[in-house]
């Protein structure tokens, strides 16, 4: 019989790892909300055209990692590679634009690329992301920037700090691009393949190229700085001025430029030292233009996205403790066939109380009791005929050893007692 292993860039995310799982998720909704972000969950795939038309084409994403195909009806469907795209569709499609501004948006779940899996990138990985639609200010910026840097520092990283750019917007950006293409025309023969493909395709992402072959081109390559128009300058200049009034220490990274085509103004990363060459934890930006490129009316947007494998993977190489949850601190062992029905029934009435309790489910009394200590109960309760026959259990207390004899009746009451 054949051997079945999982696929190529997916991984099983096994008991021992779930509590890192859950802190990060506990994190991130407990920073939302304090936040007043809302929830949303949008379908794991959408029409191909939401992803194509609102990631861009000539991004890596769109065209080499989309897992798209046709679904039985014809349709042309794509796994979602990203959350925002699908979440402005659905801020359309809901007739959310009625709702008081801003509207704040977090999601979490699993995306989908097609990429080479390596350290801390899969094919199907897992994010949680944020959103505020509806509000120009660069305070939108701030408090995404801010979201983000407060869901880092609950999960225990320290020395976080931004890299932050400008990528200009439809006014400005592009003349830029034009002086971006005349520079790179002139180095044509010094840059990497896919660099002469992108500076026709997605000129912004030449910037982006780790090649060692185009860092030289890249360090002296125009900056999207010197080329902004005046209302870019000023939101850009409002935004530092937040940050530096909150010492929240930044660097003005020129070569920032992110992978989607939706952004617009401000794009930030949040870096954390210590963690070897690769610093970024997570990305965003402004998407002004996003919403009314798929069909909705003019409305600004701002929001960044995380992995969750990789924010797991760094917090262990940080050996940053997470909270080990709890066991249920009860086991219930009975001797002889007898007394099992009666040790179903207590565990029913111990879960009624809301006391967690496990039951064995076979072998000896001395075998059920090693169960008992291997799982971490605190206490094991012992139902044999004596037991049965004087309406009483057997309260065994794992550590010290000390045993009791407690009525029935009263064994959910005790336990609460003992259990605080």
């Amino acid at each position: 019989m054949a051997k079945f292993t999982r696929p190529t860039g997916t991984q099983d995310i096994l008991p021992e790892d779930q509590p890192y799982w859950e802190y990060v998720l506990a994190c991130v909704t407990s920073v939302a909300r304090k936040y007043g972000f809302a929830r949303i969950d949008t379908p794991v795939f959408e029409a191909t055209e939401v992803f194509a038309r609102g990631v861009g084409t000539g991004t890596d994403i769109v065209d080499k990692e989309m897992y798209s195909f046709k679904d039985k009806g014809g349709n042309d469907i794509t796994l979602r590679p990203e959350f925002t795209a699908g979440v402005m569709r659905a801020y359309i499609e809901n007739g959310m634009q009625v709702l008081p501004k801003p509207v704040k948006l977090y999601s979490t779940g699993p995306v989908f690329r097609y990429e080479r899996p390596q350290a801390g990138r899969f094919r199907q990985l897992h994010q949680f992301n944020a959103e505020i639609l509806g509000e120009q200010s660069p305070l939108a910026d701030l408090e995404i920037m801010l979201i983000a840097w407060d869901i880092y520092a609950r999960l225990g990283f320290t020395r976080l700090a931004f890299q932050l750019n400008t990528t200009g917007c439809p006014v400005c950006r592009p003349g830029y691009v034009e002086h971006l293409r005349a520079y790179y025309h002139a180095h044509i023969h010094q840059i990497c393949d896919d660099c002469k493909l992108r500076i026709e395709k997605n000129p912004l992402r030449v910037l982006d190229c780790k090649r060692e072959q185009c860092q030289p081109v890249i360090a002296g390559a125009p900056k999207m700085i010197d080329h902004v128009c005046a209302d870019c300058a000023a939101h850009f200049a409002e935004l530092r001025a937040y940050l530096d009034d909150l010492g929240k220490p930044y660097t003005l990274n020129h070569r920032l430029v992110r992978g989607l085509d939706y952004y617009t103004k401000t794009v930030f990363e949040v870096w954390a030292e210590g963690i070897g060459a690769q610093s970024a934890i997570c990305g965003g930006g402004r998407y002004d233009g996003l919403i009314e490129l798929l069909g909705g009316a003019p409305t600004p947007g701002v929001g960044f996205a995380a992995g969750i494998e990789r924010a797991v993977m760094l917090m262990k190489a940080q050996h940053i403790a997470v909270p080990t949850p709890p066991v249920p601190p009860v086991f219930i062992a009975y001797l002889g066939d007898a007394a099992r029905l009666h040790a179903v029934r207590l565990l029913v009435q111990l879960h009624q109380a809301d006391i967690g309790a496990q039951i064995a489910m076979s072998g000896s009394l001395k075998a059920q009791l090693r169960q008992a200590d291997k799982r971490g109960a605190r206490f094991a309760l012992i139902l044999g005929e004596d037991e049965i026959a004087q309406g009483t259990v057997t309260l065994r207390d794992m550590a010290g050893g000390s045993q009791e004899t407690v009525a029935l009746a009263e064994v959910a009451s005790v336990l609460k007692t003992k259990l605080g």
